[in-house]
């Protein structure tokens, strides 16, 4: 017992030495698009270089929340919002640039844009004016067969999604917009109703459909947003993201973008992303990813033998060009004793050590009705793990 907690204590003074100094930051002036000039800090500490830094005072986005009522899940929502970060890092580095939520497309404009493009008696219906029927998805005349409108014409575009990344200018200390990141986000299912509080019908949307329509969306986003003086001659990355059905428990992603340089408002060569998110288990894992099935269900057959008749092992895999990166598990277990859960974290452990490749990232997440009990966390090249009991 002493020998744990000196063990323990030692632990918490490393920690504490190598800790970073999250007080550390940098005053610097902000140019505002009408020259005027804003103090603000950006903080000098950076998780990772995966993040970008981000300018306070924090400015919340002019289209703030809406992305969490037009995406399906909450996989989607956050896939969405990292997954453009990613994709902005191509064309603006973590080193130079900083992030700011977006501030030119306002939530009018974002829903004016998800509409339909509307007739004229569908405009005064909705009490709009001719100015504001800019829907980017197609027309539906409202006559005729519901199920054969809605199959020809579903609604292709789900969301909008704006960031702002600001870039140091000729003066020390001062950052201006330097680029913008827009992220489209695609439905691969479109739902539609006959009427009112009625039954939900679903429309799947081919790939290949998709992947057509939201690059004409895109061009046309584009020349809006050049339309926008304060964007008229900034860099623009724009990307397409396919979400997924509302019934899926891993998200959509990324799966092409584009950039279009300063100035210009036609996009060029669109660039493939090859990002995807695979259930373990799942007959697409066993399908596509054979070999990663099997070490997982070797980790879940070991699992199981721990606890007789439990079969709840379920695990989420984020493949990169083809390769595994990381796979996240969850594990609910009912414990009748935090003794008990801690012997089974620390045999868990040993079985992640045992199971998965060294160069994948693994994170197991232990669970019971009380809430959180246990986090395993394993990086690439990593030769012990880091785990956390929580009290």
């Amino acid at each position: 017992m002493r020998k744990l907690s000196m063990v323990a204590l030692s632990l918490v003074l490393l920690l504490t030495a190598c800790a970073p100094n999250f007080q550390k930051q940098e005053e610097v002036v902000q140019k505002k698009d009408d020259d005027t000039k804003e103090k603000a800090i950006i903080p000098k500490y950076k998780i990772s270089d995966e993040y970008y830094r981000t300018i306070m005072p924090f400015e919340p986005g002019e289209a703030r929340g809406m992305v969490v009522n037009n995406l399906n899940t909450r996989y989607d929502i956050t896939e969405f919002e990292t997954g453009l970060m990613r994709i902005a890092q191509n064309s603006y580095s973590t080193d130079k640039y900083v992030f700011k939520e977006g501030q030119y497309l306002d939530s009018r404009t974002v829903g004016l844009w998800l509409n339909r493009k509307f007739t004229e008696d569908q405009l005064k219906e909705e009490k709009l004016k001719k100015d504001d029927n800019i829907g980017l998805n197609p027309l539906d005349s409202g006559k005729g067969d519901v199920h054969d409108r809605n199959k020809k014409n579903p609604i292709y575009l789900a969301h909008i999604l704006e960031h702002n990344y600001l870039v140091q200018s000729g003066e020390k200390g001062t950052y201006q917009l330097g680029g913008v990141a827009i992220g489209l986000a695609l439905n691969s299912v479109h739902y539609y109703q006959e009427q009112a509080y009625g039954a939900v019908y679903e429309k799947n949307i081919p790939r290949s459909v998709l992947e057509a329509e939201g690059k004409k969306i895109a061009q046309e986003v584009v020349s809006r947003l050049r339309g926008i003086k304060e964007l008229k001659d900034v860099p623009i990355t724009i990307g397409l993201f396919e979400q997924e059905s509302r019934s899926s428990v891993v998200p959509g992603s990324f799966f092409s973008y584009a950039e279009v340089s300063q100035g210009s408002s036609n996009i060029g060569s669109w660039k493939d992303v090859k990002e995807d998110y695979i259930l373990f288990p799942s007959e697409k894992a066993e399908k596509e990813h054979r070999d990663d099935l099997t070490f997982f269900q070797n980790f879940k057959q070991d699992v199981e033998e721990y606890f007789p008749n439990f079969n709840g092992v379920v695990g989420k895999g984020f493949y990169l060009d083809g390769q595994l990166q990381e796979i996240n598990i969850n594990i609910p277990i009912q414990f009748y004793g935090k003794a008990e859960a801690i012997g089974f974290t620390q045999y868990a452990t040993g079985l992640v050590m045992e199971h998965f490749p060294n160069y994948v990232s693994v994170q197991v997440s232990i669970s019971s009705v009380m809430g959180q009990e246990a986090l395993i966390v394993k990086k690439p090249d990593q030769d012990e793990p880091f785990v956390h009991i929580y009290q």
